[in-house]
């Protein structure tokens, strides 16, 4: 399973726009380090490792407390914790797999879609579990919301910096390919090569 390829071709464009650092004119690596370099970050895939052990007993904890729970809270609340349960589950099932995918196989879009999902959705949803007492929270709801919170900003922070680190690296490598093809075919050699068109004698129909 793999991301669309217009929304492959969107989270590429932002991770470019967004984690490329415009200070670097060239290349900052030797050549055999700048296509060989290991830019997955081995905290991050620990962090996600540990997640995914941990979110099935967030998830067990949550829906316990939730039935605990359920008849003492208004309607609104009701329907407001249901929803955010649901949405909190499906976000992240895919958000792991983005995180694990993109980090392991050095793939930009993925780790994009991965820290734009734990920033932008998953962090609001926990805190929002985590500190809005018209829920009713209990002491096992907040002890395992804080270590999910604690997982989430972690994790937008090390992804973050892998981001910056693997995007840069493409932009080195493409660095690299210009400069191989200008070695390839110099400049001068272009120039030579237009003088020499432009002295063949052209007769009615073309060259002579």
């Amino acid at each position: 399973m793999s991301l669309p390829e217009p929304l492959r071709r969107r989270l590429d464009s932002f991770s470019r726009s967004v984690f490329t650092d415009s200070r670097r004119a060239g290349p900052q690596y030797p050549r055999e380090r700048a296509g060989n370099e290991v830019v997955t970050s081995l905290p991050l895939q620990m962090s996600l490792y540990f997640n995914v052990h941990f979110f099935p007993f967030w998830w067990l904890s949550t829906v316990v407390m939730l039935q605990l729970k359920y008849a003492v809270l208004s309607d609104y609340y009701k329907f407001i914790l249901v929803t955010v349960m649901i949405l909190t589950s499906l976000i992240e099932v895919i958000r792991l797999y983005l995180g694990y995918t993109g980090n392991l196989q050095e793939k930009v879009p993925e780790l994009a879609g991965f820290w734009l999902l734990s920033l932008l959705l998953q962090l609001p949803l926990i805190l929002f579990l985590l500190f809005n007492e018209d829920l009713n929270i209990q002491p096992l709801e907040r002890s395992v919301n804080i270590i999910f919170a604690l997982f989430l900003i972690f994790q937008v922070t090390a992804a973050f910096v892998t981001l910056n680190r693997m995007v840069n690296k493409l932009a080195t490598q493409f660095r690299l390919n210009e400069f191989d093809r200008l070695e390839e075919h110099p400049v001068h050699d272009l120039y030579s090569l237009s003088k020499e068109e432009r002295a063949v004698p052209m007769g009615p129909r073309g060259p002579c």
